[in-house]
């Protein structure tokens, strides 16, 4: 790796960004898959309502079936999956394209773009707004994701911005 300006610093902060959410999404689907009942029961209690406030006006949304509990909890596996594929990819064209013309490497970007997209659906629609604001998330003391779900949004929105940018020469 030779940085020779400001530019290069530009480019090659853009892959090590990619690379920081590579690692993320690779350490939760390692935890995933290694302690699936841990989550599995955090899915489960979410889409229970089983520990939100009890409120009779909405708990027809409660999802109590285990079966339901374990399809939705892989859907959200898969969907960590094909993020952090897609923003390996995405760091691994990056780094291959990090001395190329200010227009091919701004093409590069299209998987990390793709991958970052699917992870703000995953934490932002699917935990934050789905396990929020239909599950009543929030209200539970024990089983709440909504604060985790909010930190990994406030890095990623950024980092999809910052990579979308066209700032290099």
């Amino acid at each position: 790796m030779r940085i020779s300006n400001t530019d290069q610093l530009i480019r090659y902060s853009k892959v090590c960004l990619m690379a920081y959410i590579s690692f993320f999404g690779l350490l939760v689907m390692y935890g995933n898959v290694t302690d699936y009942s841990a989550n599995y029961e955090y899915v489960g209690h979410i889409l229970s309502m089983d520990t939100t406030q009890i409120n009779e006006n909405i708990r027809y949304r409660a999802i109590e079936s285990p079966m339901m509990h374990h399809r939705i909890y892989w859907f959200i596996i898969t969907t960590e999956a094909i993020y952090t594929a897609y923003c390996l990819l995405g760091t691994y064209y990056l780094y291959r394209k990090v001395n190329e013309s200010a227009a091919v490497f701004h093409e590069a970007k299209r998987f990390s773009i793709i991958g970052l997209l699917i992870a703000i659906f995953t934490y932002y629609v699917c935990l934050q707004t789905i396990g929020v604001e239909w599950f009543d998330m929030d209200t539970s003391q024990v089983w709440n994701a909504k604060d985790w779900a909010r930190h990994i949004v406030d890095f990623m929105l950024p980092v999809l911005i910052f990579i979308t940018l066209k700032n290099e020469r």
